[in-house]
């Protein structure tokens, strides 16, 4: 039910890929779920779909529609591409992480979606989505634009176009303190909030850190460092042989971070897991939690171990880590890139295990802040206060 006195939104999601995996789409569904739960009319919009089911969770009281349907196999042009990927869109910069994703007809189905809206408020979940919302969004719309990575993971040409259009949406809402510092610099007069994401509600007990695993989780690509996190414990398998790694999570370097297990004499030691749909449950079997990423937006897979009770070793990497964990009292920060920094905050943590429970125990503590009853009324509170704006402009 809402908040009494506060009256029921419509809000309307744009995900890229609804039935994808990955970190922003299971935290927008998380958060369509919990407005729900909440009393509001709420849709997801997915611009494509290439899979039968959503892979994690949606509300009944969601609705879920898709603008683009990939599912079935599309006809192959003289040079064997799919016809759907031949022709790019106008909108969406090339820098853009999935610009790929975005050719004409895609564009235009979501410009089609977008510019027939009347009313509520529309969320839009990465840079080509807020450059379309902003672009050709109707002015009766209040018009958020979520931002999951830090400004300066965006390539120059995605960035200008940012500077460019951005002024035209409602609001701007970014995960972190430094996040917000950086787009204000870039966005003067456009409101930049910080809002965190919320973890998933309904945890397992958390984990008593006992000896001998250690967790980490994440695509299979470069950005996430397990590159640089498999060296780095072969330094720590060479003092405490008896101590395994776990990485969960798919993608395309699987191959390579095999052969660099198998180079290093890891094989017996560091497994490659694959996904889990009970990623909760595996790292309440852990003693703490690594995170070697090269950069971040906001790093949810590790507040998640977190709410675990589990410490934290992190590289301090642009934007997330830092933002979440006080050095020293729920985690170890070290030097980005820093593999042997890496290995010894490993082992300073395996050599320590009353250290590891007093950090566990804060690092569960710190996580409180991203539960769902923390975030979820800040974002119904934006939300209200945008509309109250558009209502009194309207008079």
């Amino acid at each position: 039910m809402t908040v009494p006195g506060r009256q029921a939104m419509t809000i309307r999601y744009l995900l890229l890929h609804a039935y994808g995996m990955g970190g922003t789409i299971r935290t927008v569904i998380n958060q369509a779920n919990a407005m729900a739960a909440a009393g509001h009319d709420v849709e997801i919009a997915s611009v494509v779909r290439r899979r039968e089911r959503p892979q994690f969770p949606i509300d009944g009281r969601v609705r879920l529609l898709t603008l683009s349907d990939q599912r079935r196999e599309r006809p192959v042009d003289s040079l064997g591409r799919r016809a759907w990927r031949r022709i790019r869109g106008k909108i969406v910069p090339p820098g853009e992480f999935a610009a790929s994703y975005f050719t004409e007809r895609v564009e235009r189905s979501v410009i089609d979606y977008v510019s027939a809206l009347e009313g509520g408020v529309l969320v839009t979940t990465r840079p080509a989505l807020n450059l379309i919302s902003a672009r050709r969004g109707p002015a009766g719309v209040v018009r958020v634009a979520q931002e999951h990575m830090n400004l300066a993971t965006h390539p120059e040409a995605v960035r200008a176009q940012i500077a460019r259009h951005y002024g035209a949406l409602d609001a701007v809402a970014v995960l972190t303190g430094t996040d917000r510092g950086e787009y204000q610099e870039l966005l003067p007069g456009t409101p930049v909030v910080r809002i965190p994401n919320a973890v998933a509600a309904g945890r397992p007990a958390p984990s008593d850190r006992p000896d001998g695993l250690v967790v980490a989780a994440g695509r299979l690509v470069g950005q996430k460092g397990f590159d640089l996190l498999i060296p780095a414990f072969a330094e720590v398998a060479g003092r405490h042989p008896g101590w395994r790694l776990r990485i969960y999570g798919t993608g395309p370097k699987k191959e390579a971070l095999l052969a660099l297990t198998a180079e290093h004499g890891l094989s017996d030691v560091v497994s490659l897991m694959g996904r889990t749909e009970r990623l909760d449950e595996e790292m309440a079997k852990a003693s703490f939690y690594v995170l070697s990423s090269r950069f971040e937006g906001l790093p949810m897979v590790m507040i998640e171990a977190m709410t675990q009770g589990l410490p934290v070793v992190a590289f301090d990497c642009p934007t997330g880590p830092a933002d979440v964990l006080t050095p020293g009292v729920d985690g170890l920060l070290v030097p980005a890139r820093d593999v042997g920094a890496l290995a010894e905050a490993m082992i300073r943590l395996i050599e320590d295990p009353g250290l590891r429970t007093r950090m566990g125990d804060a690092a569960a503590v710190t996580a409180r802040e991203y539960a769902p009853e923390a975030v979820m009324p800040l974002w119904e509170d934006l939300f209200s206060e945008l509309l109250g704006h558009r209502r009194e402009k309207s008079l």
